[in-house]
């Protein structure tokens, strides 16, 4: 590794008091070792609550993932003939390790993506700690069918088999890093799998800590190994390398169509979990403040930066009027900064390309003659702390009038904008959900349970909540419709991915 500073032993020995003012290494972690990329370059990682650098990853390439497969590859056999009792133990430990450094790891989330730090204290971190948890002990219990058939010449049985698939490529976002790889490693591992990760390259401060865990607890060397840098040099390559079987991406669409046509023609097994343009739909028997309340957080949590965030709201047009007074008094009592302090909802957007993405679809909406009804700008520096004056803040964002037309009924914002419609019928409300690219979730508001249950079918998207958001069962299935994804993970939908069926028939 090098020369280590006094700065780069305080991250890898998890002294979250001095991540806010760091300047340090985050090392790919290949083979079970700490290692800078092949080429020695290196990207900028930028705090989004200050503009400021404060550390920096490599710039992998196609030869990293070249040692990063050839690893997992060598650890593959070990660990997939380990009993499901020893990988369990593995991943229970690996939730210790991070149980253990609980604060390390929520600064770290926080700081890397802007989000409140008590928002990676009560759900990012205590996630991903129940993602090895759970699987620890779904795999105790991961069945395998049998099947009798008698016939004239005597008794068949059948039996399935669920075999590991081999190396499996991991990718995930910048949104919820941590959670989202964990929800990935753990039935991976669980099923005897080896796995290669690729973080995003804007929010990696976590992983590395989580490669740290691997390391301190020993893991067996190459059964997960990390690899940051950019999609197009280290996720491409690692797709279509060959000694890669299934590839499991969660990212946004355009990414999920390029991972499928490179890896489709060489039959990879592929799960995709997408983008979405979400809806929230409010018949006029819902309790209103509970929709209301929902649909703040569904809309502004995270800074609107979760695939599962609604942009949309249909509201029956005999409430409209109220609800949509009852929302911007919320609204409005939203406080946009400081990351550390508890009376921030949001932080600052994770970076300022993104932010200014955002910030062109509301002048696209604008344009389109919608009429913004609060935020719509930044938030003005006068409004921050001195040192918070250059990071990436946006006011929350309520807009209506948005016309049929325009790219912004179609096309996922990823931020903390939201749009409000009447409608008379419901029908109307679950036409217009339904008429995007996307199918992932959507949330219904109505006491009404026999028309919950009849409207819910009628929605094209894998979730459907009712009067509620973000209730997230480890048992049950999750993915999206149409642009919104393939397949499905979550409990043993997501060991039944990373594993392949065999079935073998015996006469006696």
């Amino acid at each position: 590794m090098g020369d280590v500073t006094k700065d780069q032993k305080s991250i890898n020995g998890y002294e979250h008091k001095l991540i806010s003012n760091l300047d340090f290494e985050i090392l790919n972690y290949i083979d079970g070792e700490f290692k800078p990329s092949q080429n020695s370059e290196t990207l900028h990682n930028v705090d989004p609550s200050t503009g400021k650098i404060y550390s920096t990853l490599p710039k992998s390439d196609a030869l990293d993932v070249v040692f990063a497969v050839k690893a997992a590859k060598k650890a593959f056999d070990k660990w997939k003939d380990l009993p499901v009792e020893e990988r369990s133990k593995w991943l229970n430990k690996i939730a210790d390790g991070i149980e253990n450094n609980f604060e390390a790891f929520a600064e770290a989330e926080s700081r890397d993506t802007g989000k409140p730090l008590w928002l990676a204290r009560s759900l990012d971190i205590p996630r991903a700690i129940e993602n090895f948890r759970f699987f620890a002990s779904r795999i105790l219990n991961f069945e395998s069918k049998s099947y009798e058939m008698k016939s004239s010449s005597g008794v068949a049985l059948s039996y399935v088999q669920k075999q590991p698939l081999g190396v499996c490529a991991l990718i995930t976002p910048w949104n919820l890093p941590l959670y989202l790889l964990t929800w990935k490693i753990a039935p991976c591992l669980a099923a005897g799998n080896v796995a290669v990760c690729k973080p995003s390259e804007i929010t990696p401060l976590t992983t590395f800590l989580l490669a740290k865990v691997f390391q301190d607890i020993g893991l067996p060397k190459g059964v997960c190994n990390i690899v940051f840098g950019l999609g197009h040099d280290v996720g491409e390559a690692l797709v279509s390398h060959p000694g890669v079987t299934a590839i499991s991406f969660t990212g946004g669409t355009s990414t999920g169509q390029k991972i499928a046509a490179i890896a489709a023609p060489h039959f990879k097994k592929m799960s995709l979990e997408l983008g979405g343009k979400n809806s929230a739909i409010i018949l006029k028997d819902a309790n209103l403040k509970k929709a209301v309340d929902v649909c703040i957080r569904s809309s502004f949590l995270n800074q609107g930066e979760i695939c599962l965030c609604t942009e949309r709201i249909f509201i029956q047009d005999e409430i409209y009027d109220e609800f949509k007074k009852l929302f911007l008094e919320e609204v409005q009592k939203l406080y946009v900064g400081d990351r550390t302090q508890e009376k921030t909802f949001m932080g600052p957007l994770v970076s300022e390309a993104h932010l200014n993405k955002v910030l062109s679809c509301i002048d696209l909406a604008k344009k389109d003659k919608a009429k913004i009804l609060f935020g719509g700008e930044s938030v003005p520096s006068s409004d921050l702390s001195p040192e918070l004056k250059n990071g990436y803040y946006l006011k929350p964002t309520v807009m209506e009038d948005l016309s049929d037309c325009s790219e912004l009924q179609q096309d996922e914002i990823f931020g903390p904008v939201v749009s409000l419609r009447p409608f008379k019928y419901a029908h109307e409300a679950v036409k217009w959900a339904n008429t995007t690219p996307y199918g992932l979730c959507a949330t219904l508001f109505t006491q009404d349970l026999t028309k919950a249950h009849k409207l819910a079918s009628t929605i094209d998207v894998g979730t459907v909540w009712i009067n509620t958001w973000l209730k997230r069962d480890l048992r049950v299935p999750f993915g999206g419709m149409k642009s919104s994804g393939l397949g499905r993970e979550g409990g043993d939908y997501s060991l039944d991915f990373f594993t392949e069926a065999k079935t073998i028939c015996i006469e006696y």
